[in-house]
């Protein structure tokens, strides 16, 4: 069974991000543990890091796009340019998927975002998965020359343009970005498509998202709440005539050395041993889950230890599963 979109299935970071009934497991860079908003982001490091998370069977790796330091937000990411930084990552890994988590579309120009997204997923043999946002940082907007109240308006304009971008050899586009007449975009990424997952609202309604976006990526939520989130998911997918399409979301993990440590709530996670780990991450699965993208930056142990822990206690528990109505919170 696959998803929907079988051009999209059969692509090697789709396909080994998203799988019917399954959850994965990737990770957001930077792969360490700060205090305040700037990491150390030792280059050597985080691309050892990057071949461990590889080599171990977890399934993507996210950068993140944030163009300018916030200091009220409290968190820089990777600090680096995400296409610069996962094309770093592209020439060290070979196989697990590349995603951005997620780019700013109202920031950018529509052509910038397709040729940079176009040029990475050929380099990277078609591992990119495209994040889609419409940001959260104040500051970014106004630095911009942009009115932040617009940016529902504009990231349906640069999505749409995106698309029209990588499937059409001459499109004609009249956008806030600007008009393209009697000109092209190249390259081209295999099958004229990338996988695009619109994260959070966007200042959308979910039947958009669930029309224009190929998969969800949302924010962690009381399983309860998150259950009802899915439930509005598939609605929305009925609604617009769509099959399956992927569901994923983040969550904050600090993994103690004891198993069984209770968790505890820390910001937008839990700081818990791996015991209820599995079985947090076996109901969300349960609930519809596709994928869960891993933040270790309130972590207290050695990633590489933390990295090799959930391949080994965790990972293997992650296996197909019947969605149902969970029972707890």
């Amino acid at each position: 069974m696959t998803f929907v979109d079988e051009g999209l299935a059969t692509r090697p970071g789709f396909a080994r991000t998203f799988r019917p009934d399954d959850l994965t497991l990737g990770l957001m860079f930077p792969l360490e543990s700060y205090d305040g908003p700037i990491p150390r982001m030792d280059v050597g490091e985080q691309v050892a890091l990057a071949q461990l998370a590889e080599r171990v069977g977890f399934a993507a790796l996210w950068a993140r796009d944030v163009p300018l330091l916030d200091p009220g937000f409290g968190d820089a990411g990777q600090m680096f340019d995400p296409w610069v930084w996962l094309t770093h990552i592209a020439g060290n890994t070979s196989q697990i998927a590349l995603a951005t988590g997620s780019t700013v579309f109202p920031l950018r120009n529509p052509i910038d975002i397709a040729k940079a997204a176009a040029s990475l997923d050929l380099l990277c043999d078609g591992r990119l998965i495209l994040g889609a946002a419409t940001g959260d940082r104040g500051v970014e907007f106004p630095a911009y020359g942009l009115d932040r109240q617009l940016s529902g308006d504009l990231f349906r304009a640069g999505v749409g343009a995106v698309r029209r971008l990588w499937a059409d050899d001459f499109p004609a586009l009249d956008s806030p970005f600007g008009v393209m007449r009697d000109a092209g975009l190249l390259p081209k990424p295999a099958g004229r498509r990338i996988p695009v997952l619109i994260t959070g609202n966007s200042r959308q309604t979910v039947q958009w998202i669930a029309e224009h976006g190929d998969g969800w990526l949302m924010y962690p939520r009381p399983l309860r709440q998150q259950y009802h989130v899915l439930r509005s998911w598939e609605e929305a997918l009925e609604e617009v005539g769509s099959n399956r399409k992927p569901f994923a979301q983040s969550l904050y993990v600090d993994l103690v050395d004891q198993p069984g440590a209770a968790p505890v709530a820390i910001h937008l996670g839990y700081r818990t041993g791996h015991h209820y780990l599995i079985e947090h991450l076996a109901a969300l699965r349960e609930i519809g889950v596709n994928h869960v993208i891993i933040n270790l930056k309130y972590g207290r142990r050695p990633v590489d230890d933390v990295l090799r822990e959930l391949a080994e206690a965790v990972l293997p528990h992650l296996s197909p599963a019947t969605s149902q109505q969970p029972s707890g919170t």
